[in-house]
């Protein structure tokens, strides 16, 4: 796992775009701090739309470099859920502006899964996080659903775990208000 990791920071530095296991589902990533990586993505992806990404974090002491003021209701929902949870921070920075909504919002996902925390560790920065599909597509369960054309379109197609499914659905996703305002986007 270390050897590829290395490579994929190497692909990370550069701008490029991968297709990795996330601790949902399979997805493709970039540098969440690099405007022309996450412009790749949504060329890749055919999407139209200024819809933003999700960005992953390896822990939730990250959140404050990110995020202008975090909710306390944040930090309760991160030592309550279980289940991968999306928060939707209102207030985001130090990140591509392509990744923000245009209220000035960011998804952001803190990782269980080992690989994804050694991944986001050793490259120090948050990756970006949607679903490897193209855009009005169903999301890939496993990675044999993932389209060649899609595959072929990226900078590197991680090995690790492709043969294993770990959750068949994205996360969930809340949005969170300045002043603690809760709103179930998906679940």
């Amino acid at each position: 796992m270390k050897e590829e990791i290395l490579k994929i920071i190497e692909v990370l530095k550069s701008g490029g775009v991968i297709c990795y296991p996330t601790d949902t589902i399979w997805g493709l990533g970039c540098d969440a701090t690099n405007p022309k990586a996450v412009e790749k993505i949504g060329i890749i992806k055919r999407r139209t739309d200024s819809k933003s990404m999700i960005v992953l974090l390896s822990d939730d002491n990250q959140l404050d470099k990110y995020i202008k003021a975090v909710p306390d209701i944040a930090w309760d929902l991160l030592e309550q859920v279980e289940e991968p949870i999306t928060i939707i921070y209102p207030g985001a920075k130090n990140l591509a502006s392509n990744v923000i909504a245009d209220d000035g919002s960011v998804g952001i996902r803190i990782v269980h899964d080992e690989f994804c925390k050694a991944l986001l560790r050793s490259f120090g920065k948050p990756i970006v996080s949607t679903s490897a599909n193209l855009s009005g597509e169903p999301h890939p369960v496993s990675f044999s659903h993932i389209t060649p054309e899609l595959l072929s379109s990226v900078d590197y197609v991680v090995d690790y775990n492709r043969n294993r499914v770990h959750y068949i659905k994205p996360s969930s996703i809340i949005k969170l208000g300045i002043n603690g305002e809760i709103e179930l986007i998906r679940k």
